[in-house]
């Protein structure tokens, strides 16, 4: 059976049944999957245009590997994956946090499911966004133009 990249593994392995969740990646319709937030991260939702300002400066922080940003075209929002625990601090005007008893729609690791898609995929290790990183690079970003990434215009 099609065991998948270790990225596919790892965010498949929150789900009550991970190989039924790899094999929805590969051969089911939707091609998505429901996991459950609140025991290997917490997710981080922030509208769409600084979401994507904010993901553009964590991939060119030098020194720094940042954690799995999806971005969802559809609800022009973006979510990053942080450390499990974020969510119950999480005290930000315009964002959301999500943890324990919520649950996000993911596409496999470097695919895209119409508007749903990474913007940095997991990358089977583990790594998380920083939350301190996070919040720094969101309230300085938060005046910066957009960055010019590829947008679906059927959406927002």
């Amino acid at each position: 059976m099609w065991q998948g990249s270790s990225a596919s593994q790892w965010l498949a392995s929150v789900s009550q049944d991970p190989p039924a969740c790899r094999r929805e990646w590969l051969l089911g319709l939707s091609g998505i999957v429901l996991l459950p937030a609140g025991r290997m991260w917490d997710v981080v939702i922030v509208p769409e245009p600084l979401g994507l300002r904010v993901a553009g400066v964590l991939e060119e922080l030098p020194l720094l590997r940042p954690g799995p940003v999806l971005w969802d075209a559809q609800r022009c929002q973006v979510g990053f994956f942080v450390s499990p625990g974020t969510s119950a601090r999480c005290r930000c005007t315009g964002v959301r946090c999500v943890g324990d008893g919520a649950w996000i729609t993911a596409p496999a690791p470097q695919r895209r499911w119409g508007p749903l898609r990474w913007l940095i995929s997991p990358d089977g290790s583990g790594t998380l966004n920083r939350s301190e990183v996070l919040a720094d690079t969101l309230h300085r970003a938060a005046g910066r133009p957009v960055l010019a990434l590829e947008r679906d215009p059927r959406y927002c």
